[in-house]
């Protein structure tokens, strides 16, 4: 009976990993694991018509739930216990007062609250300038581009002039960043050593991306200035690998038509011999 129950267990263990593996190499297996069961919060105010439930009818659409960042990573408490949920022993913070939302967000987007803070926008926290929530939304918050930058959105507060001269100053080189990007990824997938680029990249779209908070509209467009300056530069290198794979493939080329051509020449020599 023993020996009968250990081959049972090593028989369902076997099954186990087989449907793992296949879940692996075919997703819709996957489709077949059971759920991810959902925090306490979500199920509540899910279920909740109106104002209660309305937050996570948002998060659901935000960039945060694509990333897997949900309730209690911003507002802490328990996620997976009811009672303790709103617990402040649980660490539960609730929603911040509209002078403590920058330091609320900046827990994770250090920098950014940086640049924000060092802004016009951030000068006038708690005298009536816009806070984190006013341009992304609190709980709909939407993936960090220059289609934030909009005239519905900015005129809300003030003229959209100046924030329309910014974002058009801006919106080449964030082209340039996306094209750049993309090709570094298709060397990158033909095997081509690509790391000190994408390092350079990463550096000039950190420092892109801190213009995003600057109403300076000087500073902005000398700042884009330096930054094309240093994209042509990374473009150059990367046109560089391209000359060079050209001349390879040549080079291959030319190696396996001499050889092609050699292997000709010996055929109707040794035909010629016959």
């Amino acid at each position: 009976m023993k020996l009968e129950r250990e081959a049972m267990k090593n028989l369902l263990t076997c099954i186990s990993l087989a449907f793992l593996i296949a879940c692996m190499i075919n997703p819709v297996a996957a489709a077949y694991l059971p759920a991810r069961e959902e925090i306490v919060c979500i199920r509540c105010h899910g279920a909740q018509p109106g104002r209660l439930g309305e937050p996570v009818k948002l998060w659901r659409e935000s960039i945060h739930a694509a990333n897997g960042i949900a309730c209690n990573d911003c507002h802490g408490g328990d996620p997976k216990d009811a009672v303790n949920a709103m617990s402040p022993a649980r660490r539960f913070l609730g929603a911040p007062k509209e002078t403590a939302i920058p330091a609320f967000c900046g827990r994770c987007h250090v920098g950014v609250a940086k640049d924000y803070l060092r802004s016009a926008h951030g000068r006038a926290l708690g005298k009536g300038g816009p806070t984190c929530v006013t341009c992304h939304s609190n709980h709909l918050v939407v993936k960090a581009t220059l289609d934030i930058i909009n005239e519905k959105r900015c005129s809300a507060c003030h003229d959209y002039r100046r924030a329309g001269i910014i974002r058009e100053a801006m919106q080449q080189t964030e082209g340039v960043i996306v094209s750049i990007g993309a090709r570094i990824d298709n060397y990158k997938r033909e095997g081509v050593e690509t790391d000190k680029l994408e390092k350079r990249l990463f550096s000039v779209r950190n420092r892109f991306h801190t213009l995003f908070h600057n109403v300076d509209v000087g500073m902005v467009k000398q700042e884009s200035a330096r930054i094309n300056t240093e994209l042509n530069s990374i473009a150059d290198s990367l046109d560089k690998i391209g000359e060079q794979r050209k001349k390879r493939k040549l080079a291959g080329a030319v190696v396996v038509g001499g050889a092609l051509l050699a292997a000709l020449i010996l055929y109707f020599l040794r035909k010629s011999y016959d």
